[in-house]
């Protein structure tokens, strides 16, 4: 139980990011909008928005790949997750939103 102490301890995108890249297997998804993933997104993530997030298994078709979801502001990403987890992927996490990422982004469709 982290209690009022891990309000201190939360971590974010600029702790997550390097995570999943050195997780092996590890895919980040990135559940905005083509568009919004177009601005801008992390160098590596795949765009599965989040109305279409049961397409997940095309890149993940294993339950326990490691996965990191990230929008915005961490709102639908955590949806995504939830909806992700009732699936029976067992390996999701949440790294939050990108508009607090400090690292550098990508800009296009890939």
């Amino acid at each position: 139980m982290l209690g009022f102490l891990g309000l201190f301890n939360s971590k974010g995108m600029d702790d997550y990011v390097p995570e999943a890249q050195a997780t092996e297997g590890a895919i980040i998804v990135d559940v905005r909008s083509p568009s919004e993933f177009a601005q801008g997104h992390v160098p590596g993530a795949v765009n599965i928005p989040g109305p279409s997030i049961g397409d997940i298994a095309k890149v993940a078709p294993s339950k326990d790949t490691p996965l990191y979801l990230h929008c915005l502001s961490g709102a639908r990403s955590g949806n995504a997750a939830r909806a992700l987890k009732g699936m029976g992927y067992t390996n999701v996490t949440n790294m939050g939103g990108v508009s607090r990422y400090s690292g550098k982004l990508v800009k296009g469709k890939k």
